[in-house]
């Protein structure tokens, strides 16, 4: 049976980059956050953003996605309201996803609030991808059209590195990418050894 590696860390932590490189090592990566943009843009999902959050949301029947963030990432209820509607998609959608690679030892679901969601449950295994906070909202910085204020109000939402890491199978600093390539190959190398021992 084909096992799965929950891949997360905080904003910023270069989550997608070590995704990047199990995918290289021929592990096939799920992508929680790419799979639920399009999860959102299905019909009855369409419908009970719009029933939950108001019409107002969308121009032209396109979501925008910028003031649906603005809403959700400043208020954990509302955050919970679009949580609910979502993650049971994308939990179906992936379910679908690993039904289809199970000539595969390993695969990895990488999701930014695998804890938060509880979707840690359903992984046999835990990676936790870190790096320095400065270096965090550098790359978010760079990365998204955001302010520092805003990348900082969105970290305080997720859980904080400690709390992850005391649940992780494995945790990779993320500073040197030479170095978190290394820590993949070695977590493979265990996995597999595991795999052969049971």
């Amino acid at each position: 049976m084909t096992k799965v590696i929950g891949l997360t860390g905080g904003i910023g932590s270069g989550k997608t980059t070590i995704a990047n490189f199990f995918k290289e090592m021929g592990v096939p990566v799920y992508i929680a956050d790419d799979e639920a943009k399009k999860v959102m843009q299905s019909e009855s999902i369409v419908k009970e953003i719009k029933t939950a959050f108001g019409g107002e949301l969308f121009e032209n029947y396109i979501l925008n996605r910028a003031k649906l963030a603005e809403i959700v990432f400043n208020n954990a209820a509302e955050l919970a309201k679009l949580n609910a509607i979502v993650h049971p998609a994308v939990k179906k959608d992936f379910e679908i996803w690993l039904l289809k690679q199970k000539k595969y030892q390993y695969v990895v679901y990488e999701a930014a609030i695998l804890f938060e969601s509880g979707r840690y449950k359903d992984c046999d295994v835990i990676v936790t991808v870190t790096a320095p906070e400065e270096i965090r909202i550098e790359r978010v910085l760079k990365r998204d059209n955001t302010t520092r204020e805003q990348v900082l109000s969105r970290m305080k939402m997720q859980w904080n590195d400690e709390k992850r890491i005391s649940l992780s199978n494995f945790v990779i600093n993320n500073s040197n990418l030479k170095i978190a390539k290394e820590e993949v190959v070695k977590i493979l190398k265990i996995l597999n050894i595991k795999q052969n021992q049971s």
